[in-house]
């Protein structure tokens, strides 16, 4: 069903069923360890190049997502998702050998709530009985090709973000015990004009920012509805951008309740200057983290919003702004389904 122009409810409530979360060396050093199903203590993971490496952990995850379920791969009617690189070549290769039906996408750091809130409309739908979402990003990768490889040792601004090595996967199904899906704001492109790929977060807070507000007005409901509202990457700089904007817009959501993946990752005193970002992000933070906290009893109702700026490496080489975008899903306690 359809609410407002942007939210889509799902009556059906798809569930997910079972999740896969991988990270590398420096994430296995950060402040959430625990919410990974395997943790590398290299970057490499034995492959001959970066993109190889992020290839393997989206393969990992997805392995896992299976694996922990009473289901068969074959029994998996799609797989959604999609990553940073060129192309999102990581994913398709994924994609090639987990040998499913398959819809690439590219959101940047955003695809892993375009990707869950997509495999939710299938199921609520009718279009499927089980469907596999997730994202990946690997540093090396990224900052290879949006910034600089890292042996050139370039001083960043601290405004600047350290992108997730990691890939987080979700198997969404018909029916099971699990969280579940209960709507999904579909966000539209905000572009401020801002150029400065090193400050993404002051880029995607007001993409961020709208979607929530749309939401809360299409769903009619007051922040207060959700235990936590999670954003995907904004980092420090984001963080404030957003909660400015939507506390002079009268939308009443506290701090305390307001937190970031990008300031979860990360313990204190890693170099991440304003925060973690990349399309793993959102996506091993979500499933690895929040999820158990949800199973464990500490929050009944999310919101989780994903943050993307939607540049190329042409597009900033040109001079381009960065238009960005926030796909939102709320997510609640399944405790009651069977």
């Amino acid at each position: 069903m359809l609410a407002g122009h942007q939210t889509w409810i799902f009556n059906n409530k798809p569930v997910i069923l079972t999740t896969g979360t991988v990270g590398g060396p420096f994430e296995a050093n950060g402040n959430i360890p625990e919410a990974f199903d395997t943790l590398h203590d290299d970057m490499w993971l034995k492959q001959d190049s970066f993109e190889k490496s992020q290839q393997k952990m989206m393969e990992e995850a997805c392995q896992i997502a299976v694996k922990k379920s009473s289901i068969e791969k074959e029994q998996v009617q799609f797989f959604i998702g999609g990553d940073l690189i060129n192309q999102i070549t990581p994913t398709t290769f994924a994609a090639s050998t987990m040998g499913l039906p398959y819809f690439g996408l590219f959101s940047a750091c955003a695809t892993s709530m375009e990707s869950l809130a997509l495999s939710a409309a299938i199921i609520n739908g009718g279009g499927a009985n089980y469907v596999l979402s997730g994202s990946s990003s690997h540093n090396a990768a990224t900052e290879k090709q949006f910034r600089y490889p890292t042996e050139y040792g370039g001083q960043k601004p601290p405004t600047a973000q350290w992108t997730v090595t990691g890939a987080g996967c979700a198997l969404v199904a018909k029916t099971g015990v699990g969280p579940k899906i209960t709507s999904a704001t579909i966000g539209k492109v905000v572009d401020m004009g801002m150029t400065d790929p090193f400050n993404m977060g002051g880029a995607m807070a007001p993409a961020a920012a709208d979607t929530i507000e749309t939401h809360l007005k299409e769903r009619n409901v007051d922040p207060s509805y959700y235990d936590l509202i999670i954003t995907g990457d904004l980092g420090h700089v984001g963080r404030e951008v957003s909660l400015d904007y939507m506390h002079n817009r009268d939308i009443p959501i506290e701090d305390s309740k307001y937190v970031d993946c990008g300031l979860t990752i990360y313990r204190e005193g890693q170099p991440v200057l304003a925060g973690a970002s990349g399309a793993a992000c959102s996506a091993v933070v979500t499933y690895g983290h929040f999820l158990k906290q949800m199973a464990q009893g500490e929050t009944k109702r999310i919101l989780v919003v994903a943050t993307g700026a939607l540049q190329s490496t042409l597009s900033v080489q040109q001079g381009d702004t960065l238009p960005c975008i926030a796909h939102a899903v709320s997510i609640e306690s399944g405790s009651d389904q069977v």
